[in-house]
């Protein structure tokens, strides 16, 4: 799919070169630095070394106060708590976090709701059981924003809520105690939490309000790591400084049940924040998506290294399942796709086959943003109601898009990237042609090709210092990778480089582009791997001149490590 590149405005080089004589660095660090408004030695510090002193003050969130006295009456009172999370790792870590802070303060279970008997949010089931074992108060965590119906059926047995999340909530709230940065009236600085983030918040407060120290609290910040990644909400700020210490944690001393994880993922320490996603988060969700939320968290909690092994390797044997069942799925969903194609031109994506399964329609519909880029809805039948996960693109933002859809939904919930819904059978197609109005109301020509984004022009022999040795890892990506933890708003740094010749081509499993190239101007030969471009085979392998867009890797080779370009994408230089 050809990409639309963006080649960010170089900042004016004075300014670059009066930075870079303050902080002693490269002009291409500085410049990236000041890409990100880290514009200060000052800032520069906190960027680099993000003290957990820096966090906001918890009390600064709107209802913080009230949900903290609520919280210490079940501990006074020794009440029954119990933890409401989502089946995600968003929810499940959330609810891992706040049970092992709490499990010897007060008497506390958790429930996960079942994701095909009862749905995304608060259910009536698990208030009932909240009910049944004699719970006094329930904290969601990762929802419940827009559970009033629930919320008020809980109230009516007695049962008070505090409610912690991070969606975007309706124009009406539950009547609970609602912790939400993103709720109006609400004056907390950072409004990109997760939603473990704002559970954490909670807890941080707690500590505040006893004079606790706060040294079990952070012993936690794996989890909010976790939660963080797999939740691709920004990695700035506050989420940076949680992130940063959390994986500080999972590698310097990681739980049991991460390192397993990794372990079963072939992956070696030390891990960053994107291995996190790759392969921790899939194998939590994969116990969501195939049997219970439940089993991620009883693996999270657990201290016992045989129930975490056994754990850990069943749903190891889950996410192999949800694999396959997501290769099954992609193929007839791109198949449906493919015959929309070709009724004529479209904004929006919607597919729907009713026996699909629920666990992994998220991700199928994530699979046909990277074929066909267009807002895409992927919807299977579920206890009588079609039900589905829509993701999107930028410049569309699919909660507002549903929202203008709402009279044929009976539920949504979500963010600007991602949501979920259902509705009722009939609704379906007047449902599909209201929400292609909207996306053709919202989009552009310009917004439908894929964006990649290019911080900064190199040439090859920018990427070593003069007298550096090519065949080791040069300063400059020992420096780059000082940027980790990457995510959204702090993504890895992309380069272009112009006029380059390839003087080996390779194609790997039939898919996989291996590249080694030069350019006329230097004598530096670098290796590079773009994924899934072996269709640019023959514009590399012309003998023409071709640009490159690419991110700055290391390759390990039995003991030797170099530098390597993933490649993002290539063109022939006009």
């Amino acid at each position: 799919m050809q990409k639309r590149w963006q080649v960010k405005t170089p900042i004016d080089s004075t300014i670059v070169e009066d930075f870079r004589s303050k902080l002693k660095v490269d002009p291409i660090v500085a410049e990236l630095l000041l890409q990100r408004e880290v514009d200060s030695f000052e800032k520069a510090q906190n960027f680099f070394r993000p003290d957990l002193s820096s966090l906001h003050d918890p009390f600064l969130m709107k209802n913080m106060e009230s949900a903290v006295e609520r919280l210490q009456q079940a501990i006074n009172e020794q009440q029954r708590v119990m933890l409401f999370g989502d089946y995600d790792v968003d929810g499940t870590t959330a609810v891992a976090l706040m049970y092992s802070f709490l499990k010897e303060t007060l008497p506390v279970d958790f429930y996960i709701p079942d994701r095909y008997k009862e749905g995304y949010g608060l259910s009536a089931e698990g208030i009932d059981t909240a009910d049944k074992n004699k719970v006094d108060l329930i904290i969601s965590l990762d929802c419940g924003i827009k559970s009033i119906e629930n919320v008020a059926y809980a109230q009516s047995l007695g049962i008070d809520f505090i409610i912690c999340d991070h969606h975007t909530p309706g124009d009406i709230l539950p009547d609970a105690y609602v912790l939400d940065p993103k709720q109006k009236g609400c004056d907390y600085p950072y409004k990109e939490l997760s939603g473990c983030g704002v559970g954490f918040k909670l807890l941080q407060a707690l500590c505040e309000h006893n004079n606790w120290g706060q040294e079990k609290l952070f012993d936690s910040l794996d989890l909010l790591a976790v939660s963080i990644g797999a939740d691709i909400v920004h990695v700035t700020g506050e989420n940076r400084v949680l992130a940063m210490h959390g994986m500080k944690k999972l590698n310097e001393n990681p739980r049991f049940a991460f390192k397993t994880l990794l372990s079963l993922a072939k992956k070696e320490f030390p891990v960053t924040l994107t291995d996190v996603i790759f392969s921790i988060a899939p194998r939590i969700n994969a116990a969501g998506r195939l049997r219970s939320g439940r089993y991620a968290v009883e693996l999270m909690i657990s201290s016992d290294q045989e129930e975490i092994l056994k754990l850990a390797n069943e749903i190891n044997e889950d996410n192999l399942e949800r694999r396959e069942l997501d290769k099954e799925i992609t193929k007839e969903a791109l198949e449906q796709a493919e015959q929309l194609l070709e009724t004529g031109k479209s904004f929006s994506t919607v597919v729907y086959k009713e026996n699909w399964h629920k666990g992994v329609i998220g991700i199928v519909a994530s699979r046909l943003i990277e074929k066909h880029y267009k807002p895409t809805l992927v919807l299977t039948l579920s206890n009588g109601l079609i039900t589905g996960s829509a993701r999107s693109i930028k410049g569309f933002d699919v909660y507002e898009g549903l929202s203008e859809c709402s009279e044929f939904l009976e539920q949504f919930g979500g963010h600007t990237f991602a949501a979920g819904l259902t509705m009722k059978p009939e609704s379906l197609e007047p449902f599909k042609k209201k929400f292609e109005q909207v996306a053709s109301n919202v989009l552009t020509p310009e917004l439908m090709v894929e964006e990649q984004i290019v911080d900064i022009e190199l040439s090859f022999d920018q990427i070593f210092q003069k007298e550096e040795n090519r065949m080791k890892v040069p300063k400059l990506k020992r420096i780059i990778k000082q940027f980790e933890p990457h995510g959204p708003e702090n993504m890895k740094p992309v380069f272009i480089s112009k006029n380059v010749f390839s003087t080996d081509v390779r194609v790997l499993k039939d898919a996989h582009l291996k590249l080694s190239m030069t350019q006329p101007e230097n004598d530096v030969v670098i290796e590079g791997i773009g994924f899934n471009l072996a269709e640019k085979k023959d514009i590399v392998a012309s003998g023409l001149p071709f640009d490159v867009v690419y991110t700055l890797e290391i390759n390990k080779w039995r003991e030797r490590e170099t530098v390597q370009l993933n490649i993002k994408d290539i063109r022939a230089t006009v």
